[in-house]
């Protein structure tokens, strides 16, 4: 396992050097004068960058900080305005070499206009104009990793190493800060793990009532006796819908009745994937079992409305937030062993039965999800219960928002101090 430099520790360090106090006093000491930080993402739309884009700029708003959100924009702006954090618009998804050097100049204009602290890139083709704005500008440069990128060949690999030249490299799960280290040396000193989080008030069962739920299933026409699956991620390949869809199809052939598979994730449309997953549903004759109903306009009432979440992965993803809230939802999670390392969801025989938050299984292979499926649902309902209340109790203690929160202006003030 690759050594990894963690916030803690980073805030460890900050009390170490002349800071005596607790980290958090330190952090504050440090960020006496406000940060500014600017952030580049290709939209601010759905997945993980973009979410992850909003959640920075409310921790940094909340503590008296600014934040420049550079991107093409998208459906969640309003979220991100209500964090205080300012909206630049630019082109910053192009792969275009020529596009990404003129963003360059356009970004290193604004890091002067600005004053910016800190430039933080969450995704790669942003990274390429932010790296080099920030290297002219001289002004410390932060990645965020939330998923192991494909590296298929000597161009991608190069393409993909912008992501690993941070002053900073964070990754949000351990099993992404042991790929980044083991494909580029000499990183692990700079790596940081941050693992997503979420708000755990948002997300509690306790706050939705039977008529939301309802509301939820009615709007994807499941009758009320039927044991709903959710299925979480983006309708991309590497969110491996495909392998669900082999599962149901090996479930109907073993006789197992009154389910259905919910699929909520966002289809931008923009391969040929949503398409082929149709025709396989077709081919399977799973369709009366299958639902693609797209993002859900009330998430918690649309956890507690399934009887279990599956994130059927076939990419090394990071602590994915849907994972998340389902767990903060108290709903049993199967997840395929790219979805979710160990240190997100407990599962045997990793762990002994009585503190299973979910089970697991081997990615592309829908008979082991099929039999965890099965296990699940033959299970008695205290049984379940038991899972889903283990698992938002795990959440509650390892992701809450507070704690991320400290961690990343943690990393930050260390970022600024270094400049001073």
């Amino acid at each position: 396992m690759a050594t990894i430099s963690t916030v803690a520790r980073l805030a460890d360090d900050i009390s170490r050097r002349g800071f005596p106090d607790a980290p958090a006093a330190a952090v504050a000491q440090v960020t006496a004068r406000a940060l500014v930080v600017l952030i580049a993402v290709p939209t601010i739309e759905a997945g993980a960058a973009d979410e992850g884009a909003i959640e920075l700029a409310r921790i940094l708003g909340a503590n008296g900080h600014r934040t420049i959100v550079v991107s093409n924009g998208g459906r969640l702006e309003p979220m991100l305005t209500a964090t205080g954090a300012a909206l630049m618009r630019l082109d910053v998804a192009s792969r275009n070499p020529v596009v990404i050097l003129r963003n360059a100049f356009v970004l290193k204009r604004l890091i002067a206009q600005h004053r910016c602290t800190v430039v933080h890139a969450l995704a790669r083709a942003p990274a390429w104009s932010a790296f080099i704005a920030a290297r002219m500008a001289r002004v410390p440069f932060v990645t965020t990793w939330y998923n192991g990128f494909r590296e298929q060949n000597a161009f991608k690999r190069f393409y993909n190493s912008v992501m690993a030249r941070g002053d900073r490299v964070i990754a949000v799960t351990d099993q992404i800060a042991d790929t980044i280290a083991a494909r580029y040396r000499g990183t692990s000193g700079r790596i940081v793990v941050v693992p997503s989080h979420i708000d755990v008030d948002g997300f509690d069962p306790a706050r939705v009532t039977p008529q939301r739920v309802a509301a939820v299933r009615s709007a994807w026409d499941v009758e009320a006796d039927t044991r709903t699956i959710l299925v979480i991620g983006r309708i991309l390949r590497r969110k491996g819908h495909h392998v669900v869809v082999r599962a149901a199809s090996r479930l109907k052939d073993m006789g197992l009745r009154d389910f259905t598979f919910v699929f909520v994730g966002e289809d931008h449309g923009q391969s040929s994937y949503s398409g082929e997953l149709w025709d396989l549903v077709l081919a399977t004759r799973t369709s009366d079992v299958i639902r693609i109903a797209g993002p859900p306009d009330d998430p918690p009432a649309a956890y507690s409305a399934a009887i279990a979440v599956v994130s059927p992965a076939i990419q090394l993803e990071g602590s994915q937030r849907s994972v998340l809230e389902a767990m903060a939802m108290a709903r049993p999670v199967i997840t395929s062993d790219l979805a979710a390392g160990p240190e997100i969801v407990l599962a045997p025989p990793a762990v002994a039965e009585d503190r299973m938050t979910g089970l697991s299984f081997r990615s592309e292979d829908e008979g082991e999800l099929a039999a965890a499926l099965i296990r699940l649902l033959s299970a008695p309902e205290s049984t379940r219960l038991a899972i889903g209340r283990r698992g938002r109790e795990r959440v509650i203690a390892h992701f809450a928002a507070e704690d991320a929160a400290t961690r990343m202006l943690a990393l930050y003030a260390e970022l600024a101090r270094s400049r001073t």
